[in-house]
């Protein structure tokens, strides 16, 4: 039997890689899609290499993107995330990618999904899975949406034209609250630790309280299976308490620690003062080698929050940015946080390209 072809273009969006779709080329929700995506990633794969597929074998390399037309009055398209589990056959859609995200501007511009205006078009897009807004403002040069520019992103080789993502009042994503326990703080398995929602739901936990400094290598961390136990152990306590249980995705659990100085992936050494926080998040099982991207959104949020283990580690930061230092750099992130608490915006910055484009085959 021939394999059939589905219409696909492979982009990395920030520190991620996904393949992206249109809803019109893809079953409707459900198994028949989920098994698409699947077999097209390369999952479920027990080697632990998508080896069959385009996936790359860690969560940030196994991610799909399904853009439609829009079902929200104030956007332009609706985006749908799946997070595609690498050894088990789940497609997991309770949260966003904010690296994805990125992609979804460039996608739908040079798909013709919308207008494209030079030197800067808006596109609003719906995330479908947090029922949230964000603007994406993507440079665009001769009808495209631009590659070349002069922004560096730690955990991407080279530079590449700045993508601003704007998402909008992103608190209570999944839970429908900010603070999902009503605390700032808990105690779970024994340790202090802040549940926070803010474009994902996350579990910041100190780093000094698992017995680690914050600077580890993501290499160091996945090869302690010890360590790996308890963090699976809190993150999934955090999810009763959360009220999200089930999910492999969310929450994630996040480890942080004051300013310290560091040595990124690449060699580059940083001072503790080109940082705020140090940081290191735990994305289906394991390290992200850079910081998942509403992670770090929700870690900018937090640290506006009186109280947060997040806010703790910030300390006495300036009302600009919180610079947050992750495997692979450091990296701004603007919050804007009123009283209540109140999550009313996060802004990131991000770049994007088209890898590849034509048909994933599917047997």
């Amino acid at each position: 039997m021939p394999q059939r072809r589905i219409r696909a273009v492979y982009m990395r969006g920030g520190t991620s890689r996904c393949l992206v779709f249109h809803a019109r080329d893809l079953p409707r929700a459900g198994a028949e899609r989920d098994a698409v995506l699947l077999r097209a990633l390369g999952s479920p794969d027990p080697y632990g290499r998508q080896l069959d597929g385009l996936g790359g074998g860690i969560s940030s390399l196994s991610k799909a993107c399904i853009i439609g037309p829009t079902t929200h009055p104030d956007a332009d398209v609706d985006f749908t995330f799946a997070q595609v589990e690498v050894s088990r056959p789940v497609v997991d859609y309770k949260g966003n990618c904010g690296n994805c995200s990125a992609a979804v501007g460039p996608f739908a511009i040079d798909e013709g999904l919308v207008a494209a205006a030079e030197p800067e078009t808006v596109v609003r897009i719906h995330n479908t899975n947090t029922r949230k807004l964000i603007l994406a403002h993507v440079p665009v040069r001769g009808g495209e949406a631009a590659v070349d520019g002069d922004f560096e992103l730690p955990g991407v080789p080279g530079k590449a034209a700045r993508i601003v993502l704007d998402f909008v009042d992103p608190g209570g994503a999944v839970t429908g609250r900010l603070l999902p326990t009503g605390h700032a703080y808990d105690v779970i398995e024994g340790l202090q630790a802040s549940c926070v929602d803010a474009t994902n739901p996350i579990v910041f936990v100190r780093a000094k309280d698992v017995g680690l400094a914050g600077t580890e290598s993501p290499a160091d961390i996945d090869a302690d299976p010890a360590l790996g136990a308890r963090l699976e152990k809190i993150r999934t306590a955090a999810a009763e308490l959360m009220g999200i249980p089930g999910s492999a995705a969310v929450p994630k659990i996040a480890l942080v620690a004051p300013r310290a100085p560091f040595a990124a992936l690449d060699g580059t050494r940083y001072e503790a003062t080109q940082a705020d926080v140090l940081a290191r998040v735990i994305s289906m099982g394991n390290c992200h080698r850079a910081f998942a991207l509403t992670a770090a959104m929700c870690l900018a949020v937090a640290a506006r929050i009186e109280g947060t283990v997040v806010q703790e580690a910030v300390g006495l930061a300036t009302a600009g940015d919180v610079r947050l230092a992750h495997p692979s750099g450091v990296l701004p992130i603007a919050a804007d946080v009123g009283p209540g608490p109140t999550a009313r915006r996060v802004t990131v910055y991000r770049t994007a390209r088209r890898l590849m484009e034509g048909f994933v085959r599917i047997p």
